[in-house]
């Protein structure tokens, strides 16, 4: 039997993104964040409060990259989640990581972090804060790489947030394909 638990954002799973832009002095601000993802072929949305210094960072940018978290980085991860750019200086100093600045987009990328989407703004839309990317480009790191020149989702070391009791879960076992593993019950 299911039980009935009211209005609550539960969807599972839900990704962890980290989103880089940089602040009006030049320096590197990173935010962890769950409420993204693909809305179009080549677009995300980033669903975000409007006091996150990283919104201000977009607004003036009109840039930002996106980087999947991957369990090696956890914790730098989470500190980006807990720590506030608008409280905490030298945030992602704080994290020892690295940025290189993208060639393609006003944005930082940061170099541990195996597979980044480099996004220019496209629209922001005010009602909650929503902001679409049109991504200009992707990089991946060649350790998550197929000899074919394709991304192995089981090489990232991708994590994922567990919205019911805060919690961080590793993905990464293959169990079906696409389009192939229901065909059983086509007619």
């Amino acid at each position: 039997m299911k039980k009935d638990l009211g209005v609550k954002p539960f969807l599972f799973p839900m990704p962890v993104l980290l989103i880089a832009t940089y602040n009006e002095d030049n320096s590197v601000d990173v935010m962890n964040m769950a409420w993204g993802g693909i809305c179009d072929t080549n677009k995300v949305a980033l669903n975000l409060s409007e006091d996150h210094k990283t919104v201000a960072n977009i607004q003036a940018r009109k840039a930002f990259t996106i980087s999947v978290a991957d369990v090696a980085h956890l914790a730098e991860a989470d500190y980006f989640g807990i720590a506030s750019a608008n409280t905490v200086k030298n945030k992602f100093e704080a994290s020892g990581l690295h940025a290189v600045k993208s060639t393609r987009v006003d944005a930082p990328i940061v170099e541990e972090f195996p597979l980044t989407l480099e996004c220019r703004v496209s629209e922001i839309q005010p009602d909650g804060f929503r902001v679409v990317g049109e991504i200009v480009n992707v990089l991946a790191d060649e350790k998550i790489m197929t000899a074919d020149g394709k991304v192995d989702p089981t090489k990232i070391g991708a994590f994922v947030f567990d919205q019911f009791q805060a919690g961080y879960y590793a993905i990464g076992e293959k169990v079906g394909q696409a389009w192939q593993s229901g065909k059983k019950f086509m007619k």
